[in-house]
């Protein structure tokens, strides 16, 4: 019988022939995807990596911490600005800038989470949300970031070579979010990941058998914001052009609703929530163009009638919020609870 006696040994990648093949399988997958799509699924499948990202860290501080953040925009605004001027007036290589941005990231939610020790529930809520609407703020009046008019992303060069197309830019955004969700995946696993999960059942408990909770409340949130301010910086290079409002509160909604959905508590919860999420936030934005039974004509007759065509959007918005109602109310643990279910049944099958 093939018994573990280490905690370090859940660390390694996978532990059986059946999931390696299908990690090939996978990677071959990813490998050709580029060369046979059109280039708007290419710039989608960057944009999902990037929210797999912020989907992975939040969780991390949400799922796996038990703490609450509605101000992770304002990481990202960081890690987006910081990179960019980093390299924009400073010179700095891009894998560099990118980690230092990060770790600034890193420090504002290590800041943040000192209020983290003698907040929780709402009231935590409350204080997040204000730092990310402060970091907008300060952004758009200060003329380093470039005001309100924003900033454009410098060329991107790596091994001398320009990463112009998105395309190109794919080989570099997916590697880095395989390498991030790994880190995460093993983090978990480690001393540090069980202490999280320790005060996330119940601080108290946790806290009597040991664990620091000072340390660990405000390492789980520098944690978090290091993996927004990661994402931040490949997103200014993905759009190529960053302002403040880009990342307001909606943007720090979208990232706690693409958590609920994949799955609170969940590495591969939130891989799905990014991907599916994403996918539905970027299509939902073209549902006029819906000719199906004449399905966008309505919409855009029922918005002109009683919100005004520009507020079209909105029913975007609506539809959005619907799926996560629905998904909350009848499957509480995300995507990866029909996950679960699915490789039960299977599994069981034909019993």
């Amino acid at each position: 019988m093939d018994m573990k006696r280490d905690y370090y040994e859940d660390i390694q990648l996978l532990d059986s022939k059946v999931l390696w093949f299908w990690f090939i399988m996978l990677i071959a997958a990813l490998g050709v995807f580029p060369f046979l799509s059109p280039n708007y699924y290419i710039y989608m499948a960057n944009y999902m990596a990037i929210n797999v990202i912020v989907t992975v860290g939040l969780n991390i501080l949400v799922g796996y911490t038990g703490q609450i953040s509605l101000g992770h925009a304002g990481f990202f605004a960081i890690g987006a600005y910081g990179t960019v001027l980093l390299m924009s007036y400073l010179h700095v290589p891009f894998f560099l800038a990118l980690v230092a941005a990060a770790f600034i990231a890193a420090f504002f939610g290590f800041v943040l989470g000192l209020p983290a020790l003698r907040l929780e529930g709402p009231y935590l809520a409350i204080a997040t949300l204000g730092f990310g609407m402060a970091i907008t703020q300060v952004i758009g009046r200060w003329q380093v970031f470039g005001g309100r008019m924003g900033m454009e992303a410098p060329p991107l060069t790596l091994f001398g070579v320009n990463l112009e197309t998105d395309f190109q830019r794919y080989f570099l955004i997916i590697p880095v979010t395989f390498f991030m969700t790994w880190a995460a995946r093993n983090l978990m696993k480690t001393r540090v990941g069980r202490a999280f999960i320790a005060i996330r059942d119940s601080d108290i408990a946790a806290e009597t058998m040991g664990v620091n909770l000072t340390l660990y409340k405000t390492l789980s949130f520098a944690v978090s914001a290091f993996y927004t301010g990661i994402a931040g910086g490949l997103f200014a290079f993905l759009l190529g052009f960053i302002n403040p409002s880009t990342f307001n509160f909606f943007l720090s909604i979208y990232f706690l609703a693409f958590v609920i959905v994949g799955g609170i508590g969940s590495i591969f919860g939130s891989i799905m929530g990014g991907v599916v999420m994403t996918f539905l936030l970027l299509e939902l934005d073209k549902i006029q163009e819906i000719s199906f039974l004449g399905i966008g004509q309505m919409l855009a007759a029922f918005s002109e009638r009683w919100m005004t065509l520009v507020g079209l959007p909105n029913i975007a918005s609506i539809i959005f919020g619907l799926i996560i109602i629905l998904l909350v109310v009848f499957e509480p643990l995300g995507l990866y609870g029909f996950w679960i279910r699915t490789k039960i049944y299977w599994k069981t099958w034909p019993f």
